[in-house]
């Protein structure tokens, strides 16, 4: 088939790979403007246009779809360059741009969206981080014909991926990115004879947009939740906490079957070991096993342990200036 491709981080990226190796013909890329990222804040082009680039196909990135929005110039140059491509389906996948109906009625075969869940649960921005924070055991790919709703459209292909107990937003996106390329292509091989299955009415719940205030560690929820959570941010914001004034990233954790001494306050540091730092949550203890320091690399607890002077007693805090990671 030709296809117009809309999708920008690397989570869309291997979906493109997927359909260009499958033998369908690329004939546009849509994805975002280059961003500023790195040290130096340089412009840097999304993973998807650097695929594109790489392989010969032709990339547009509108500010805006919106012909009657503040790119109105963006929109009409976009629209001409989907006029001209002669797709027969657009793929999006993570593309960050709403489509307006004039694009959803373009392609013949319509608009199909990879979606990192087992919709309806988690419509939204961030599915995968959402999944791992509420404890899910198990999430998974929709192929979902898109209309003019958020994540609301007919569904094509379905298929579940257990959540392992280790997981991080970091794994989990790696596997859920190759089941989604696998799946558009199975897709697209059987488009003719898909059911279009509407989504359930219940069981709905929205993945909002991940802010970096969320990643300060609250030692006073219990010790799964905090588990869950640093590892639903790991690799973006990173959980955070403070001790004696500095910052910390925790990156990795896991849950003690101990509970606190009664005299332990939450968040206290209860036991040093080789390799962890056992501090008291709400109900239990956390075993931290992997931290890093502003500007530094991450390090293992037995480290980490021989730069600092840490004893039991000494008190983790919550933190709202969550320090990047580098």
């Amino acid at each position: 088939m030709r296809v117009i491709f809309a999708g920008t981080p690397e989570f869309a990226q291997v979906a493109l790979a997927q359909l260009q190796a499958a033998g369908h013909e690329m004939v546009l890329v849509l994805t975002q403007p280059d961003r500023p990222a790195g040290r130096g804040m340089k412009l840097q082009a999304s993973p998807v246009k650097q695929h594109a680039l790489a392989h010969g196909i032709p990339v547009a990135q509108p500010r805006s779809l919106r012909l009657d929005g503040k790119y109105p110039e963006d929109a009409a140059a976009a629209q001409q360059a989907l006029v001209d491509a002669q797709a027969d389906v657009m793929v999006v996948v993570a593309y960050g741009l709403i489509l307006p109906q004039w694009v959803l009625d373009l392609p013949p075969r319509g608009c199909l969206n990879i979606h990192a869940s087992l919709l309806p649960r988690w419509r939204g921005a961030a599915p995968i981080h959402r999944a791992i924070e509420a404890g899910d055991a198990t999430t998974g790919v929709t192929i979902m014909q898109m209309d003019a709703g958020l994540d609301t459209g007919d569904m094509l292909l379905v298929e579940a991926l257990p959540i392992d107990p280790t997981d991080t937003t970091g794994s989990l996106h790696d596997k859920l990115a190759a089941l989604g390329g696998r799946m558009v292509v199975q897709t697209l091989a059987q488009l003719d004879t898909l059911a279009r299955v509407p989504q359930p009415a219940e069981g709905i719940c929205y993945a909002h947009k991940i802010e970096k205030r969320e990643a300060a560690i609250d030692w006073s929820q219990s010790a799964q939740t905090i588990v869950r959570r640093i590892r639903a941010f790991n690799p973006f914001p990173g959980a955070a906490t403070q001790l004696a004034g500095d910052s910390l990233k925790v990156w990795a954790a896991s849950v003690s079957d101990a509970r606190p001494p009664a005299h332990a306050g939450c968040g206290s540091i209860v036991a040093l070991a080789q390799d962890y730092i056992a501090v008291a949550a709400m109900d239990s203890i956390v075993n931290i096993a992997l931290v890093q320091r502003p500007g530094g690399k991450r390090l293992a607890v037995a480290d980490f342990l021989r730069g600092c002077d840490l004893q039991p007693g000494m008190v983790f805090e919550g933190t709202a200036d969550v320090p990047e990671a580098r």
